[in-house]
């Protein structure tokens, strides 16, 4: 679907014109097959049986009412058993699950120490799904731990270029509105990426200054720093005469209603 398709797609809807297409929906199921398609013909049976279990355990959870996963959540799961399927293909030589054995996990898990949690808990998963299937006779991931502190373990900035880049933020006129407002929000609130690009102009009040981020229980009080920086984007995105209700409008989004995206914001501090 183009760009000229997704905006009166997104202007049909809004206004009760028109019922949304699957275009989200078939996308992500061919991201699925390709993940599938990618493992080892003897081990793939499996594979396509925890990809159809996530599916089905997504549908009863949101009948429930519960969190279910996205989209990102189970094809990142598919990814990585795809990664072990292959490991133990090339690797080990080993093309039955059954076979696997904590040592082939060990060795999988050592080849990306930084990996190492997301994938253990969805080798955890996986693995519970083939012995209740009877694809395997032991999990080979049970007593396996994540070691390593569970904390923030990236690099940290000197207090001496933390006060450049907040003099950047605030006295550079030339430095965009996008890239002021999420360094300055990550530099004195500890938002997250993906916190500002949710961000939406209803979430802010601004009489109180203060605006609700992501999960967090309360509202976020602004300093005034940081409040200059939000004003800076809605002027932005006023100049672009959107209906898109995010704070941090691009101009992929502005014919829209979604989020920034991730790919974008991941390069917003690049200069």
């Amino acid at each position: 679907m183009g760009s000229l398709a997704r905006a009166l797609e997104t202007f049909f809807t809004t206004r009760g014109l028109a019922m949304a297409t699957d275009q989200a929906e078939r996308l992500a199921a061919g991201r699925r097959r390709r993940r599938i398609l990618a493992v080892p013909d003897p081990l793939r049976p499996s594979v396509e049986a925890f990809a159809d279990f996530m599916i089905r355990s997504r549908e009863r959870s949101r009948r429930a009412g519960t969190l279910p996963r996205t989209d990102a959540t189970i094809e990142a799961a598919l990814a990585i058993v795809r990664d072990l399927a292959l490991f133990l293909a090339g690797e080990r030589g080993k093309r039955d699950w059954a076979l696997t054995d904590v040592h082939d996990l060990e060795a999988f898990l050592a080849s990306s120490p930084k990996a190492r949690k997301r994938r253990l808990v969805v080798l955890g998963q996986f693995f519970r799904f083939a012995r209740s299937q009877k694809f395997v006779l032991v999990d080979p991931a049970h007593g396996l731990t994540a070691r390593g502190p569970s904390g923030f373990t990236g690099a940290t900035l000197t207090l001496d270029q933390q006060r450049v880049l907040f003099r950047r933020w605030t006295t550079d006129p030339a430095v965009h509105p996008h890239e002021a407002l999420l360094g300055m929000l990550a530099l004195l609130h500890g938002a997250s990426s993906r916190e500002v690009k949710m961000l939406q102009a209803v979430d802010l009040d601004f009489r109180a200054r203060t605006a609700r981020l992501g999960d967090r229980p309360h509202p976020v009080p602004f300093d005034p720093a940081s409040w200059a920086a939000v004003e800076r984007c809605l002027a932005h995105r006023e100049a672009q005469r959107t209906d898109n209700p995010h704070v941090m409008v691009t101009r992929q989004t502005k014919s829209g209603r979604g989020p920034a995206s991730t790919a974008y914001v991941s390069h917003v501090l690049d200069a």
